[in-house]
């Protein structure tokens, strides 16, 4: 990784290569002068190099007269109940999300607590490249930095006050939690003791040695499903290092998968919603997904007669489309539900307690659940494409994809949906690939859509250099 990955809301890099202390000091403060008066929150995930950048976000804040809320180890979204709980004039969260031990990075929160949007996000891009002059305050000024160990407890309230928690505890499920040391396990342990669950923890200890590769994937976890089937849980939960994102594997072991987190959570509302006997159910409402989430979530849309849009790939895009429709529920499918309720970020807790009351209140395992849904093959693959060759490859893809097709979208890269699939090539906000993306029927179909489009991309590489 040569420089830097800049996104909506944040950016990413290596440790002492592209990510040092003096480029997060910079990025704080750029982002600073960007906000209102008021303390910034402070959060991390639980890698090794965490701390070292607190420091020097911290140290960067107080030395431009900015009061910094020091909460150290929480959650992505345990992050934005905090700065609301603080009235902050908003946050940073220290975390590379799913990338490897060697990355790490800062996502950036408005006083809202979600994560900010593409066109803030831009000036605070602007602000850092220009390098301006910072103006250091004198010994008088100096911002305080506050220490606040408490992170978990008005997070954990609102996640009760929308499910039936006495639902879940009669049941008494015994839970897997593949926190993996990360930020994970610090609420998780806290909400399924609540909920009476049975549960065993792997990789409780935040310390960001991660005992398997972070990502959620089939891949990287096919020793947490060994140990689900061993133990015989009902259910095993799989976070990332910063617990913004949810997979699931039943009790037989088997890998349900990202996709199905969301799609799972929102059969589950619609299914309960409009319920006058249900003092936790709440109205049937749009919902909002991104361009490459399965369309398991727009059947279950339909089937329930409620309007569902797509946005952009990124939480920001998603967030800034359930904002406008008024969304009752939303999320990416890469297993992160957002429930505007709790708060507009995507929450692996969410999941964790919607599959949970779902279980308790269908009588059924979360098997039985997801075999309730629509089936679809998904596969996801990656690329490399010289950025300057996309522009050509999307070009190319619309003019010689075949099929009858439904829609064509240009939003986030290019997506073209058939009556039965679909398939999607986009640059990718996080990482210097491309990512291509297709659902249909079947496996054979599904690969065979990614194949077409990569066939197309590699002759545009040829031609052009």
């Amino acid at each position: 990784m040569s420089e830097l990955i800049i996104s909506v809301s944040g950016l990413r890099g290596v440790i002492g290569e592209t990510l040092t202390p003096e480029v997060a000091a910079r990025y704080a403060i750029a982002f600073s002068r960007t906000m209102p008066d008021g303390p910034f929150v402070i959060t991390r995930d639980s890698r090794p190099s965490g701390g070292m950048l607190a420091d020097a976000i911290h140290a960067a804040l107080n030395a431009t007269g900015r009061n910094t809320v020091d909460a150290e180890i929480a959650s992505t979204p345990t992050a934005g109940i905090l700065i609301r709980t603080f009235g902050a004039a908003g946050g940073i969260q220290i975390s590379a999300s799913h990338n490897p031990i060697e990355f790490n990075g800062m996502k950036l929160f408005d006083s809202g607590g979600r994560v900010i949007p593409k066109g803030h996000g831009s000036t605070v891009l602007e602000n850092y490249k220009n390098r301006r002059e910072i103006a250091w305050v004198g010994a008088t000024e100096i911002g305080e930095r506050t220490p606040f160990r408490n992170t978990t407890e008005e997070h954990l309230k609102a996640i009760l006050r929308t499910v039936d928690a006495d639902a879940i505890a009669a049941r008494r499920f015994r839970v897997l939690l593949d926190a993996n040391h990360g930020a994970g396990a610090i609420l998780g342990a806290r909400l399924l003791e609540a909920l009476n669950c049975d549960v065993t923890i792997l990789g409780e200890e935040p310390d960001g040695h991660f005992a398997h590769t972070p990502e959620p994937t089939p891949e990287n976890l096919t020793t947490v499903c060994a140990s689900a089937k061993q133990l015989g849980v009902d259910v095993t939960f799989c976070q990332d290092p910063d617990a913004d994102r949810l997979a699931v594997i039943d009790d037989q072991g088997r890998y349900i998968g990202e996709e199905y987190t969301v799609a799972l959570c929102l059969e589950h509302l619609l299914k309960t919603a409009d319920n006058p006997k249900r003092p936790f159910a709440r109205r049937k409402g749009s919902v909002v997904i991104n361009c490459a989430t399965s369309r398991m979530c727009e059947d279950i849309a339909a089937k329930y007669g409620v309007k569902i849009f797509r946005s952009a790939v990124g939480e920001a895009n998603v967030v800034d489309l359930m904002l406008e429709k008024n969304a009752m529920f939303g999320g990416e499918g890469n297993g992160g539900p957002i429930d505007p309720k709790i708060g507009p970020v995507r929450d692996s807790f969410v999941g964790i307690a919607m599959l949970l009351e779902a279980m308790a209140l269908r009588e059924q395992s979360i098997a039985e659940l997801a075999a309730g849904l629509p089936e679809y093959s998904i596969v996801k693959r990656k690329m490399s494409l010289p950025c300057d060759r996309i522009p050509k490859a999307l070009e190319a893809l619309n003019e010689r994809l075949e099929g009858e097709r439904v829609a064509v979208d240009f939003q986030d890269g290019l997506r073209i949906d058939f009556a039965d699939s679909w398939v999607l090539l986009r640059a990718s906000n996080t990482e210097p690939i491309v990512r291509t993306i297709a659902e249909a029927p079947t496996p054979d179909r599904a690969n065979a859509l990614c194949d077409a489009v990569e066939t197309i991309c590699t002759e545009i590489c040829m031609k052009t250099g």
